[in-house]
């Protein structure tokens, strides 16, 4: 694909995203230097971006009353096999819920705004642990089978200022995203695509408390803590609504 120094950002990140991932292979990422490679520069262009690169304006916090639009909403750019890309607009106060990326790459870039992320991994759960632990409200039964242990890897929060918050299959795989302090904007990059019918479906998940005494609880999570993940189905009060991209066009 020949290079256009004429070309906007957002089609130079696309295109740069493309070469990126295009070869991707979950399974053999931690020998991929032409991977890494890519993603230093694709870090670098995202670096730059900002939010009238784009065309969208920072939205102003509101004080009118709930209504049914949706708290976040999607603008999609494109969608390739190797990657697709959009943007995400939370409201003041939105969140999106604690969901995974299974064998997914991912580079979250503020355009306006600021949110907080807390990421996750996954561990692998020895048999029998739920057994010796205890939750408050106590888990059900049939509930065993949905725990995930998991370890908390990572908080902070990113402004326009930031560099990308970046995830891989194995590192900070699940995380929550909220809107600090008004409304904000991510541009969102995900590779390879969600691809339920290959194994790449959205999973939402919840923290579980943990008693740790007959009166104690794990009040505050540090990072490097273990704990348990509760897979739940999407949250009846989270829903993603879509509106037109405002931006210049790319193409790959």
């Amino acid at each position: 694909m020949p290079r256009n120094s004429k070309d906007s950002l957002i089609q130079k990140i696309a295109r740069q995203a493309y070469v990126t991932f295009k070869n991707f292979n979950a399974s053999a990422i931690g020998d991929n230097k032409m991977l890494l490679d890519g993603q230093g520069n694709l870090v670098s262009l995202l670096t730059e971006i900002r939010a009238a690169d784009l065309n969208i304006a920072p939205r102003q916090s509101t004080d009118s009353k709930p209504d049914r639009t949706p708290l976040v909403t999607y603008m999609h750019i494109c969608e390739t096999d190797a990657f697709s890309m959009g943007v995400f607009l939370l409201k003041s106060g939105a969140s999106i819920p604690l969901h995974d990326h299974p064998g997914m790459n991912g580079m979250l870039k503020v355009l306006y705004g600021k949110v907080s992320i807390r990421c996750f991994d996954k561990l692998e759960k020895p048999p029998d642990t739920e057994n010796d632990t205890q939750f408050d409200p106590p888990l059900p039964a049939f509930q065993n089978d949905s725990l995930r242990r998991s370890i908390l890897r990572s908080t902070g929060e990113y402004s326009e200022d930031s560099g990308p918050c970046i995830l891989t299959p194995e590192q900070d795989n699940l995380h929550q995203i909220d809107a600090v302090e008004g409304p904000a904007a991510f541009l969102d990059i995900l590779a390879p695509p969600y691809d339920p019918d290959d194994g790449r479906d959205c999973h939402y998940y919840k923290v579980l408390q943990t008693v740790v005494g007959t009166d104690k609880k794990l009040e505050q999570h540090e990072e490097g803590e273990e704990m348990w993940l509760l897979e739940i189905p999407q949250p009846e009060d989270f829903w993603c609504g879509g509106e037109p991209y405002p931006g210049p066009a790319v193409s790959i």
